[in-house]
């Protein structure tokens, strides 16, 4: 237990640490940490301005990873992502060059204004960790992140990320503004130093490695099993939703609730950790009806209806 409790506390250390950067954002922050420890990538979907880059570039810094950044363009190809192979003259052979995958925690930024080629060229790394180029494969350092950030769709240049890609991402949050408090801290802050100036490496790469088998570990009960699987079957059959969550949707939320449990200091999953991450699992998952439009519904809201309709079960503590 003793273990347990140095990961925690160096957890709670690196949260502290974010949260002097980005200020009023604690529960974005810490849904983002969690989906890092569960072995997850994250959505960003937001508008330009709100700390996006600053959480990722801050979680980096403290959690000891190499840190790679691509702004998506039009123009961006998939080699930029994913390295490229060039002839070399003095040993007369091919080598690699490393694309900006090659690192532990990515920063995609604007990932919907660009091609679907290179939208695609991030598939194979986001899920199975390694890309391939030129017939060879090459495997990215573990652990590996994607942090993507997406402009709401509307925005000039912007096109609808496909499914198959938004399937990918553990979780979608969204950041915001932050409130008129959180605004004037952040103002009297910055009047001198930018607290990610001295951002320390609080959990080295092998620490993230073990907390996120920790996290695995975490144990889950045949009830909260039966209450996840019956959650992501009101997803399909709900009239609202044309394309529900899918088993790898289901899995992730699984992972998710595994994090939730891990950072309330418990070694088991309650019903409640589910309800805490379901909408930020399987909101940018939902493919909605024409009718949701009709209705101005969002998919959060009818993820809501789905968690009042389905019974939580009792769980002995």
């Amino acid at each position: 237990m003793n273990e347990n409790n140095y990961y925690l506390k160096k957890s709670k250390a690196v949260l502290r640490e974010v949260r002097k950067s980005v200020i009023g954002k604690d529960d974005v922050i810490c849904k983002v940490y969690m989906a890092i420890i569960a072995g997850g990538h994250v959505l960003l979907d937001d508008i330009p301005g709100v700390g996006k880059t600053t959480t990722a570039l801050a979680l980096s810094r403290l959690m000891g990873m190499d840190f790679n950044r691509i702004q998506f363009t039009p123009d961006v190809v998939p080699s930029d992502v994913t390295g490229f192979t060039m002839y070399d003259k003095q040993s007369g052979q091919f080598l690699y060059r490393p694309g900006a995958v090659m690192c532990n925690l990515l920063l995609a930024d604007e990932i919907n204004r660009t091609s679907s080629k290179t939208q695609s060229a991030l598939l194979e790394v986001m899920e199975e960790g390694r890309v391939t180029v030129d017939g060879e494969t090459h495997t990215v350092p573990a652990p590996f992140v994607v942090i993507a950030t997406e402009n709401p769709v509307g925005s000039s240049g912007t096109q609808l990320l496909p499914e198959s890609q938004l399937d990918r991402f553990m979780i979608s949050v969204s950041m915001g503004y932050p409130d008129h408090q959180s605004l004037v801290e952040l103002l009297r802050d910055r009047q001198k130093v930018n607290p990610l100036e001295h951002a320390k490496t609080v959990l080295t790469r092998e620490e993230v490695l073990n907390l996120q088998k920790k996290v695995q570990e975490v144990y889950v009960a045949d009830v909260v099993l039966d209450y996840i699987a019956k959650l992501a079957e009101a997803t399909r059959d709900h009239e609202l939703i044309t394309l529900g969550l899918s088993p790898r949707g289901t899995l992730a939320l699984c992972r998710m609730t595994k994090a939730a449990a891990y950072m309330k200091e418990r070694d088991y999953v309650v019903p409640q950790d589910v309800k805490d991450v379901f909408k930020d699992v399987a909101a940018h998952r939902m493919i909605l009806d024409s009718k949701a439009r009709y209705q101005e519904k969002t998919a959060r809201e009818i993820l809501d209806e789905i968690l009042d309709s389905v019974p939580e079960p009792k769980v002995e503590g």
